[in-house]
């Protein structure tokens, strides 16, 4: 009977603590998404994954590939026109992996404003039971349903 109690607590545990796992949208009152039509992920210095880590990257961007966005290399920015311009989105990206939860953060820059206009987080834990990686895969997966959802294919 004791054991039987330990489990349903262990249990218990695992299913409140997944369930503060929130994945999430934040966009901004004031903006029209559908009038955005592109975006150019930034990828520098600040804004990457570590080089091990480059499947993720990869799928990040089929994740932004997956909404209505078209996407842009940032090196090809300057050849859209103003009109296209207008219609940019830059997009930054975060990972952040701790032992009890993986956060991946997409955020939507307004071009020409510098405004951010939309946040998609993806969270994901496995409780370091299945590994880094398979946090940072579900993480991924997460916020990609976020991005399509927030900016849905017409």
């Amino acid at each position: 009977m004791n054991h039987r109690f330990k489990y349903l607590s262990i249990l218990a545990a695992i299913i409140l603590f997944t369930a503060c796992t929130t994945s999430k949208s934040t966009v901004s009152t004031n903006v029209n998404l559908s009038r955005y039509e592109y975006a150019s992920i930034i990828n520098n210095d600040t804004y990457h994954i570590p080089a091990e880590l480059m499947e993720y990257e990869i799928q990040l961007f089929d994740a932004v590939e997956n909404s209505h966005l078209k996407l842009i290399s940032d090196a090809r920015i300057y050849e859209l026109t103003p009109a296209q311009q207008e219609k940019l989105l830059l997009v930054k990206y975060g990972v952040n992996v701790q032992p009890e939860e993986t956060i991946v953060t997409v955020n939507f820059i307004d071009y020409n404003t510098g405004r951010p206009v939309a946040s998609c987080k993806g969270a994901y834990s496995s409780l370091g039971v299945a590994g880094a990686s398979h946090d940072i895969k579900g993480a991924i997966n997460r916020v990609a349903k976020q991005i399509s959802n927030t900016f849905p294919k017409e």
